[in-house]
């Protein structure tokens, strides 16, 4: 009976162990599949708070709920399926997918930066519409439409990390990622939207340098959601570059991608400090001059439609 109790102990002990070892697996490709999705999802954090502008205070936090809500539901009950689906039996589509996605990201982030630089604006009509509620109700359904592309970009780029791991893994990290991600993304949304009212209610306090500091957060504010509007569209731009980059690489067009490469690193290794940093900086410029030249030209090639409409 004893002998048999150990055997079972020996048993958990083991299970124990091949289970953490599973968690531990889902974290380390969860982390890294979230990595090579950051400049996307640092797109998504910073082109969500626009669509609480102009919103009432009292409903900022439950509209960016709503956003999130409906960006996990885009990720889990949509686009989690489609991915496995893809992984099981179209792995090569992966790649052309995403390459299309990163096409889609070069365009945006053009047509945006040259609207910056020429002063045009997006007339959506937003001013017409004087009921809060379907004020609120398109500014959602706009959020979560946006957040769709966004969602699909970081899904497909964790997927393509994925490749060396089993279907069964690929669906619980793909949904750690949706998770993690969905989370990073609304939590820092959130507080960014309500950094003016903290602001406020800590340039009452009694301290006098608590008080400094809320009077500071509140004077950041415009300069803050100023600042992400022109972050968001680098991301967009350098992202989509250096997805075009590594799409053409696993194409066999490996010049673009290796020379950049070396020219980055020659340039970090020459440099006596942050050297790695630098590096960075080069690849991300590389990757954003490659998709300011991709995105100029389909903007280019549509503006004849647009004019026609």
């Amino acid at each position: 009976m004893a002998g048999g109790l150990v055997a079972l102990l020996d048993d958990i002990a083991v299970i124990a162990k091949m289970a953490a070892a599973s968690l531990d697996d889902v974290a380390a490709a969860t982390g890294k599949a979230a990595t090579k999705a950051a400049g996307v999802v640092i797109d998504d954090a910073a082109v969500t708070p626009g669509y609480v502008v102009g919103l009432t205070p009292d409903r900022e936090l439950p509209i960016i709920a709503k956003i999130a809500m409906g960006s996990l539901r885009n990720k889990i009950l949509i686009l989690l399926p489609a991915a496995l689906l893809l992984s099981a039996f179209a792995p090569w589509a992966i790649t052309p997918i995403l390459m299309l996605g990163g096409a889609f990201l070069c365009f945006e982030g053009a047509e945006k930066l040259i609207k910056k630089l020429t002063g045009a604006h997006d007339d959506k009509g937003v001013g017409e519409i004087t009921d809060p509620k379907e004020l609120e109700d398109r500014q959602v359904a706009g959020a979560i439409r946006t957040d769709m592309i966004l969602s699909a970009e970081i899904m497909a780029i964790a997927l393509a990390e994925l490749a060396d791991q089993t279907l069964v893994m690929e669906g619980i990290v793909l949904a750690a990622v949706a998770l993690t991600v969905t989370i990073a993304v609304y939590g820092t949304v959130a507080l960014i939207v309500k950094m003016d009212d903290i602001g406020l209610h800590l340039a009452k306090s009694r301290v006098a340098a608590t008080r400094a500091i809320g009077r500071a957060m509140v004077k950041a504010m415009p300069w803050l959601l100023t600042a992400l509007t022109w972050i968001g569209t680098a991301a967009m731009i350098w992202v989509g570059g250096g997805i075009i980059i590594h799409g053409l690489e696993v194409f066999g067009f490996k010049a673009l991608a290796s020379g950049l490469h070396d020219f980055a690193h020659r340039v970090g290794g020459a440099s006596p400090v942050g050297g790695s940093v630098i590096e960075w900086i080069v690849n991300a410029t590389g990757a954003a001059i490659v998709g300011l030249i991709v995105g100029g030209i389909i903007v280019a090639a549509l503006k004849p439609f647009h004019k026609a409409h």
